[in-house]
Order: C-alpha cells, then sequence, then structure tokens
C-alpha cells in the first residue's frame, strides 16, 4: 500500500483576505463575456443584490458544539466577504440558519420552509439529514455543502462533499496505524458504528482494509442515543481485539476511552473525523484519548491556520474553539468558488451553480482541507486524502501527526 504524499502547511492568509482561493476549472465555462456585461442569470434565493443560503445545522443534538463552531465560522467568513470581495462584485450573502438537533424530519420541516427563499445550502449537517432530503434537494436542484461525508451523500448531482467520504476515511486512518506499527497483518479490529449512513459507511471501509490485510472486524452496531459503551468494551475485551474502531459521535468516544482505560483495554483507538471533539480534553477519558485515539479528517489543525484561530476568538472570546471552524471556514471558500465559478459563466441559478460546480476538478482552499474535485461526478469520493490528528492540550484539540496526507489506494474505493 503506497502513501499519497502532499506538503502540509500552506500560509493562511489568502483564505483570511478579502482574495478567494483558487481552483482549476475542468472546462472553460464560456459565459464570462456575459457576466463582464453585467448579464447575470439570477432566480430563486436573490433578491435585489442579496444572496440568501440556507444553514440546516445541529445546535442542540450530539454535534452540537461541532454544529456551533461550523455555523459561526459560516458567518464569520461571509461577513469578511460582504465587507469586500462580494459575489460578482455586488452581490453580498445572507444566511437563513436552523437548527435541526440532529432530527431527521425536523430537518424536512425546516427546509419546507426556507426552499423558496434559498439558492443553494451552505451547510446541512449530518447524515440522516441529508439522506432525508436527498429526495426534495434533487427535484429542488439545490447545490448543498454536507457536514457529512457518508457515501451516499455522492449520488446527488447537487451534493458536494468537502473531502474524503467515510470508507475512504477510515481506510486512510487504518493505513497511517498500519504503517505507523500501531496494529498489524492478522489483528482483531472492534468498530463501534452508529446504525443509518455514517456507521455504515465508515464500517465498509474497516471491512475493506481489513480483506486487504488479512484482518477481522468485531462490530458493535449502536443508536446514537446509546451513551454507555461498557457493554461493547467489555465484549471486546474478552474476544481479544486488537484495535478498538468508531464511527460514533463524541460522547460515545469518550465512554469508550473511559471504559477501555478502566477495564485495561490498552489498545489504539482509530475514528472518523466526527468521533472527537475537544470537550473531550475536560473528561475522565482525556488521558486515554491522547494516549490512543488517532482521527482521519478532512480538516486541517489550528496550528496550520493561527490567524484563523485568533480571528475567530476575536468575534467568539468565550469559545472553546474546535477544528469545526477550520472546516466551516472551508466549506465557505468552497461555495464562493462555486458562486465565483457560476458568475463568470453569467449563470446564478440553481441550474447554474449545478453547472459551475462541475468545472472544478482542483479546489484549493489554501490547506484547510484536504484538495478537492468536484468534478468526478456522482458515486464518487471528491478526495482520497486525509489529515491524521491526534488529540492534544492545544488550540482545537488536535495536533497533526505528519504534514502529509495519507491517501487510499484501494482498488475497491473509489
Amino acid at each position: 500500500m503506497n502513501l499519497g504524499k502532499r506538503t502540509g502547511v500552506l500560509a493562511m492568509a489568502a483564505v483570511l483576505a478579502a482574495a478567494s482561493g483558487c481552483s482549476t476549472r475542468a472546462s472553460d465555462g464560456g459565459g464570462s463575456d456575459a457576466a463582464a456585461e453585467g448579464e447575470v442569470k439570477t432566480d430563486v434565493g436573490i433578491n435585489g443584490t442579496e444572496i440568501t443560503l440556507g444553514v440546516l445545522t445541529d445546535l442542540t443534538g450530539v454535534f452540537a458544539a461541532l454544529g456551533t463552531d461550523i455555523t459561526n465560522a459560516n458567518t464569520l467568513y461571509w461577513e469578511k466577504q460582504n465587507a469586500g470581495d462580494k459575489i460578482c462584485g455586488e452581490y453580498t450573502v445572507k444566511l437563513d440558519v436552523k437548527d435541526t438537533g440532529y432530527v431527521p424530519q425536523q430537518g424536512v420541516q425546516l427546509y419546507s420552509g426556507m426552499k423558496s427563499n434559498v439558492l443553494a445550502m451552505q451547510q446541512t449537517i449530518g447524515s440522516p439529514i441529508n439522506t432525508a432530503l436527498e429526495a426534495t434537494y434533487e427535484a429542488d436542484k439545490i447545490t448543498n455543502l454536507p457536514s457529512a461525508w457518508a457515501r451516499n451523500l455522492t449520488k446527488l448531482e447537487g451534493n458536494t462533499v468537502v473531502g474524503a467520504v467515510y470508507d475512504v476515511e477510515m481506510y486512510n486512518g487504518l493505513q497511517y496505524a498500519l504503517d505507523n506499527q500501531m496494529i498489524k497483518a492478522g489483528d482483531k479490529l472492534g468498530h463501534i458504528y452508529f446504525e443509518g449512513e455514517y456507521g455504515a459507511n465508515g464500517l465498509a471501509g474497516s471491512k475493506a482494509f481489513a480483506a486487504a490485510n488479512d484482518m477481522t472486524v468485531v462490530e458493535q452496531k449502536i443508536k446514537p442515543t446509546d451513551q454507555d459503551m461498557s457493554s461493547q468494551i467489555t465484549s471486546f475485551k474478552s474476544q481479544g481485539v486488537n484495535a478498538i474502531v468508531l464511527t460514533v459521535a463524541p460522547g460515545q468516544t469518550g465512554s469508550v476511552g473511559a471504559v477501555a482505560a478502566a477495564t485495561g483495554l490498552d489498545v489504539p483507538i482509530i475514528g472518523s473525523n466526527p468521533v472527537f471533539s475537544p470537550a473531550l480534553l475536560k473528561s475522565p477519558a482525556a488521558e486515554q484519548l491522547k494516549k490512543r485515539l488517532i482521527v482521519a479528517s478532512p480538516v486541517n489543525a489550528f496550528d496550520a491556520h493561527p490567524d484563523l484561530l485568533e480571528e475567530y476568538l476575536g468575534k467568539y472570546p468565550d469559545a472553546t474553539p474546535s477544528l469545526g471552524v477550520v472546516f466551516g471556514t472551508a466549506m465557505s471558500e468552497v461555495m464562493k468558488q462555486i458562486l465565483d465559478t457560476a458568475c463568470e459563466n453569467g449563470d446564478l441559478t440553481r441550474d447554474g451553480l449545478l453547472e459551475a460546480k462541475k468545472e472544478l476538478s482542483d479546489v484549493d482552499t489554501g490547506n484547510l482541507v484536504v484538495p478537492l474535485d468536484l468534478s468526478v461526478g456522482v458515486d464518487k469520493s471528491p478526495s482520497r486524502e486525509s489529515f491524521i490528528l491526534q488529540p492534544a492540550d492545544v488550540p482545537g484539540g488536535a495536533k497533526l501527526l505528519q504534514e502529509e496526507t495519507v491517501e487510499a489506494d484501494a482498488a475497491d474505493l473509489t
């Protein structure tokens, strides 16, 4: 198995300044002349010189801390853009923010109330919410940036997954663990995962990796409402697992760390990117997680982006920022590149955004997230790369373990 290498730490100034990041377009848009003449086509979601983008986030559910940071970062990003580099030189962006509480039906109802007033969705958090809205988003021709990475989300033309999908991500985390002698061929992996698309997709990655490396996977499926992982860890210990694999939320990760430490199951813990929150560093599991947990993530650490951290704390001084701040900034930058490309093409309609997205083959967010290819089409991962993070007593709660990303090289993961 080969590791793809990409230099890690790039300057952040371009993202934080009024100038946008850059991207490579897969083909010429052909609409720049019309845009230059001020003939930009518009329809739903634009009122005068104001573009409205929808946000369906989680401010009160299992991912509330993450959802708050992502949404605050979205808000901060567009405040800066509105004060400087406007879309097409004239359009400001307004966010219509709604809290789903991570309840799919709530998300469906809230979108129904905003759908006639938004051009696109800046954020829809959670695989269950995105899955519940899939048919409606498709019918409405919505360009949507999910705060989720389940593979099923790539089946919808308008979805723009910002990073590798969960099976690729999990494969990358396990590959890093293998390459660094944390696990070895023939080992037994105990995987705790949520029911639904998030968990199932992460499990697909661990199974693919296990099959390629003569390993076995011991499965433990749970509900998002299950908080105590004692029975799962006890089962893993009795079966002699050599590593714990997680596709869960931070609450379950904290329980895993605490119970594993208490029972003496001192093995590596490998997780998908939503499994960790800085709040865990104040929990009884803190020392175990700092010692044993690694997280495969599309999102870089704050040590690569100190200016962003300073700016965020200037706006939200009482916050304990997670890497959701980095992600929220990156996904806003991705949306801006889509809007800018649509503007160049002279078409800021919903159809125009869908076409603009297809032209972006190498989206660069200034190393906030892994490089993205939005031109790959449906049912393809927009990236095969992941950063590998480890919990630490630093801003954001995690440090980067190596400057290069890990890149999946499994034949059955595309």
